[in-house]
């Protein structure tokens, strides 16, 4: 099978998956728009995939601080529109924490640093992520065969 065939196998999991995980996101820090946008920069490997006792998904979010400037630009969107869109905005947010950012007063803005601390909480996020997918695979039986596809 191709490297991608076991997540071929996947695909309407991961759509269930992102159903039910929509709440755990909308509790989260990040509004919808940056889940997105950190699950574009996610990719999900299987660890040990021809052990069934100890194989398990994980979320491989190396790239996710590539995306981190392109979520301060959606927070900025966002306070200017008043922080429509969900999720909580750290940092401030709006006029004063633009301006803050601007300084290098913010929490990660003023456009060379990057907020460890929200890379921090996506990488926590996906893995989240990764473990409900697991869970679910489980639940509908197809662990095994996709423990297969992957170790192929």
């Amino acid at each position: 099978m191709t490297e991608r065939g076991w997540q071929d196998l996947i695909v309407g999991d991961r759509m269930a998956v992102d159903q039910e995980f929509a709440q755990r996101v909308t509790d989260s820090e990040f509004s919808r728009q940056e889940w997105g946008l950190v699950m574009t920069a996610v990719e999900f490997d299987i660890e040990d995939p021809g052990d069934a006792d100890d194989a398990r998904i994980v979320a491989d979010t190396s790239k996710v601080e590539q995306v981190m400037p392109e979520m301060e630009n959606i927070q900025s969107q966002m306070g200017a529109m008043g922080g429509a869109g969900g999720g909580q905005q750290s940092g401030g947010g709006g006029l004063f924490g633009s301006v803050k950012d601007a300084l290098g007063l913010g929490g990660g803005g003023g456009g060379d640093g990057v907020d460890q601390d929200r890379v921090e909480a996506a990488d926590r996020l996906a893995q989240e992520y990764a473990d409900e997918l697991q869970q679910r695979l489980e639940s509908q039986g197809k662990w095994a065969q996709v423990r297969e596809a992957a170790s192929e």
